[in-house]
């Protein structure tokens, strides 16, 4: 597994990225439009605080969190009747096995080359995160994405706006600093809500079809992953922004579309 304690340079971009667009909002767009004493000013100030916070701590908690490993153990068990369907491998027919790790591979389970071992429910490795995305940090980096695109969506509205009074005479004097920081801050801004938007809007498809980013390239093998049930960001709506995991399970084992005929036929029944 690659150490994610060692030095990242995507990690520390993101790291002074997301200073400079909090102390450039806060200290420069809020200040000037609003003025930090005043009502306005204070509320915009701590929502805006709450969001980035938010954003360094979802972001911290997908780096650090392990995504999900398969147990030395794991074998699939053949002759369980409550899971009579397996992956297989695309060419062959066999269970899916990693040569590298030396085991077999659960499902929806992918070897990942950076970290150099299999991943459980991997989506993929993500250089911004130096992790992989996988089973147990999905969500959390899912939220982290959207109090992201939040922030910075927040951030340029409050930077136009700061854009639209007449500075003070003491502000003129110095007005080449503040030209620079509001040109960095919407080069960094524009593209960082475009791209942070494109990949937010992508993982809401991938939610909503029950997908992972390797699952929708392999769309043939993945077909009957395609409709398996759940939502890996919880049960309950009022939790699907906050950056808990106590709803997944080992990741060795997802409900499929078999399972539900299975449900249906046995309601039937009785």
């Amino acid at each position: 597994m690659k150490d994610r304690s060692s030095f990242s340079v995507p990690v520390t971009v993101v790291v002074l990225a997301i200073l400079y667009v909090y102390l450039s909002t806060v200290f420069i767009f809020i200040e000037r439009w609003f003025g930090l004493m005043s009502s306005p000013g204070v509320f915009n100030a701590v929502v805006f605080t709450f969001i980035a916070l938010m954003c360094v701590f979802t972001y911290s908690v997908s780096v650090f969190t392990d995504p999900g490993r398969v147990p030395a153990a794991y074998a699939p068990d053949i002759e369980d009747s409550e899971n009579p369907i397996h992956e297989i491998k695309r060419k062959g027919g066999d269970l899916r096995y990693c040569q590298k790790c030396s085991h077999y591979k659960p499902p929806r389970a992918h070897h990942c080359r950076v970290c150099k071992r299999c991943v459980l429910r991997m989506d993929h490795h993500c250089i911004w995160i130096n992790n992989c995305v996988g089973h147990a940090n999905y969500k959390v980096f899912f939220i982290f994405i959207v109090y992201a695109v939040i922030a910075c969506i927040y951030s340029l509205v409050l930077l136009v706006g700061s854009l639209t009074i007449d500075p003070p005479k003491d502000e003129l004097q110095s007005g080449d600093s503040f030209r620079t920081a509001y040109i960095i801050s919407g080069l960094l801004l524009v593209p960082l809500c475009v791209a942070l938007g494109v990949l937010l809007g992508w993982h809401i498809y991938l939610i909503l079809h029950n997908k992972t980013t390797i699952e929708y390239h392999e769309g043939v093998r993945a077909m009957w992953l395609a409709e398996k049930g759940g939502n890996v960001l919880g049960p309950n709506i009022l939790s699907w922004v906050c950056p808990t995991s106590k709803h997944i399970d080992s990741g060795l084992r997802f409900q499929t579309a078999y399972d539900n005929l299975i449900g249906a036929s046995t309601s039937k029944g009785s």
